[in-house]
């Protein structure tokens, strides 16, 4: 915004110039030229008027109204909260100029205190209608949070559609503001506020400052009721009520908030009237029978010209504090409030790109430095946290310090394996992670009950480093197995399941043993090379020894015969001597033929001598 001079009509101007990062964003350049459509069609007197638009270098200006003064925001700024009587004015005058943009069809939706200009000489004025847009048109899809949340209403914020009730239900707001010192809803987050209004109702003024009389509650509450329907219809309608709350006289009774009222009290003319009947008033028909005659005018513009010129009687002395209050705020007020000595809040990061929490900063005039920090909760490579923190007021041009995530700190592995359980479930904790389960008991791997591995919830091994918080679980050893052999099947059975093994017949084996009686177990069966608690096994039972049946070697030359018997595993002997057994046959064994006999066993031959 520059002040320039008006060289043909010799006048101050303001001069509104679009910046050259928004050129480019056809949206803004609509929202620009609607800025001069909308304030040129309206003319009004509490309308910041355009006197002229255009393109000069490639930026778009409009050539605007110059109004020395403040704003509302500053004077709230200044005062806290207002008195009733400012209320009043200031509320009539924005009223006047909502009416004639109401009745030529506009809505506003940006109504806030940034917009309300209080001029040096008592004119109070609505500017900023780059939002407005035709009431045929208020579908406002992904634009319909352009307006500031504080004010939007609920349709706004959870249908994306505005009409004249909005800005009726804005004003609410900013009345309520005005009498408080303070919005109704507040909340970190700008979703926190738009929630509210969308389900929560506006509390009286009167509850956070006791001299705001019920008229005023009753008014607040009317603009802001959260269903349009219930709202005034337009701001004709809320300056007819605003008027009686100025005059003293009783408010008539609405759609939502019934008053009493005597039988046959007069109410203001427009705040009965239906739309067609403001219509036929303002064509010089006669309106309801039941209606009191009113002098007022009959439609909002009309009604808007009155009220200018009444404030223009007794807006002197308003004109008369305002210079006072902006002499006294003339350094101060602009460098601290809007000039680059501002303070600037430090806004929420937390999970952001670096890259994107840098381009928010920078377009609050401040400046970013990143540094690391591990993070349980933000994903590595995102924003953990910003100093000064989220929500600090700083000087414009500080630095803000971004701390963004490695992820979990990796912390040294402590030493587990040997331990007993108790023991290593403490060491985990006090090393920075946490437990998780006893995976398994396998036997054959260490002492029993003590750790015998510790792993990441993959079942992969841990390493040296692990991060922080991460989940360790262990796999304990049972011990060494038992020894079955020797014991009977029953014996070995419950000597397995009683160390938790289960005992399978399906899987049981039988073998021939020389050692080990027949019935009696050999050894166990396993299923695989790991043995863990719960495994199923089986038990390989001997059959006692093999046994071998003794040949028939009668006819055989003795040493034949023998041979022939230790080749069968047995051990043969003779009663015939080594010198003579070549003259020798053998008869027959003893054991004799037949017989079955384990290997090794010792056979007799019988044999004659034959010297011929």
């Amino acid at each position: 915004m520059y002040l320039g001079n008006d060289l043909r009509l010799q006048r101050r101007v303001a001069i509104k110039v679009m910046h050259h990062h928004l050129v480019e964003d056809d949206s803004f350049t609509r929202r620009f030229e609607q800025e001069a459509r909308s304030a040129a069609m309206l003319g009004n007197a509490n309308v910041v008027g355009v006197f002229d638009q255009g393109v000069d270098g490639g930026l778009p200006y409009l050539v605007m109204e110059y109004l020395p003064g403040i704003t509302l925001r500053e004077l709230l700024k200044q005062q806290k909260r207002l008195t009733a009587d400012q209320a009043l004015e200031i509320g009539e005058a924005v009223l006047a100029g909502l009416a004639a943009a109401h009745a030529a069809g506009l809505v506003h939706r940006d109504l806030k205190p940034e917009n309300v200009l209080l001029a040096d000489d008592g004119r109070i004025k609505i500017g900023d209608f780059g939002l407005a847009r035709a009431v045929s048109a208020n579908t406002t899809t992904g634009q319909a949070l352009l307006g500031t949340i504080a004010y939007l209403s609920p349709e706004l914020v959870t249908r994306g559609v505005a009409d004249a009730r909005s800005d009726v239900y804005a004003f609410g707001i900013m009345l309520f503001e005005m009498l408080t010192g303070q919005q109704p809803f507040k909340g970190e987050q700008a979703m926190q506020i738009a929630y509210q209004h969308a389900h929560s109702e506006v509390p009286a003024p009167s509850t956070l400052n006791p001299e705001v009389g019920p008229e005023f509650d009753r008014l607040v509450q009317w603009c802001t009721q959260r269903e349009p329907d219930a709202r005034p219809r337009d701001a004709g309608e809320v300056i007819d009520s605003l008027r009686a709350i100025r005059d003293g006289e009783p408010l008539g009774s609405t759609r939502v908030l019934p008053f009493t009222l005597p039988i046959g009290t007069a109410t203001p003319a427009t705040a009965v009237l239906s739309g067609g009947e403001r219509q036929a008033v303002a064509a010089g028909a006669p309106a309801r029978a039941e209606t009191a005659p009113v002098a007022a005018p009959a439609t909002a513009v009309e009604r808007a010209g009155a009220a200018g010129l009444r404030r223009a009687r007794r807006g002197r002395w308003m004109a008369a504090l305002l210079i006072v209050l902006v002499a006294a705020a003339a350094g101060s007020g602009w460098w601290w409030g809007q000039g680059p000595g501002s303070l600037v809040t430090v806004p929420g990061l937390v999970g952001q790109d670096p890259a994107a929490a840098t381009a928010a900063l920078e377009e609050l005039t401040l400046r970013a430095s990143q540094d690391e920090c591990s993070s349980l909760d933000v994903e590595a490579g995102l924003v953990v946290s910003s100093d000064p923190s989220a929500g600090t007021r700083v000087e414009r041009e500080s630095r803000v310090s971004l701390c963004v995530s490695t992820g979990p700190e990796m912390l040294p592995v402590p030493t587990l394996v040997g331990l007993s359980l108790d023991a290593a479930q403490e060491e985990i904790e006090e090393a920075g992670f946490v437990f998780g389960e006893v995976l398994d008991r396998v036997f054959e791997k260490g002492e029993r009950d003590t750790v015998y591995l510790a792993v990441d919830e993959q079942g992969d091994g841990l390493g040296d480093a692990y991060p922080e918080q991460g989940r360790i679980d262990l796999l304990i050893s049972a011990g060494p197995l038992p020894s079955v052999t020797g014991l009977s099947v029953d014996d070995a059975t419950s000597t397995l399941e009683d160390l938790g093994l289960l005992v399978k017949k399906s899987m049981n084996e039988r073998a021939y043993n020389d050692e080990i009686a027949e019935g009696d177990v050999i050894g166990l069966i396993t299923s695989g090379k790991t043995v863990k608690v719960g495994s199923k096994v089986g038990l390989n039972v001997s059959r006692g020894p093999q046994l071998f049946e003794v040949p028939d070697v009668s006819g055989m030359d003795l040493q034949e015969a023998m041979d022939e018997l230790q080749s069968l595993g047995f051990s043969p002997t003779t009663g015939v001597p080594d010198s003579l057994r070549r003259f020798a046959k053998a008869t027959g064994t003893d054991p004799a033929a037949g017989e079955m006999l384990p290997k090794g066993a010792t056979i007799r031959v019988r044999a004659t001598i034959s010297l011929d």
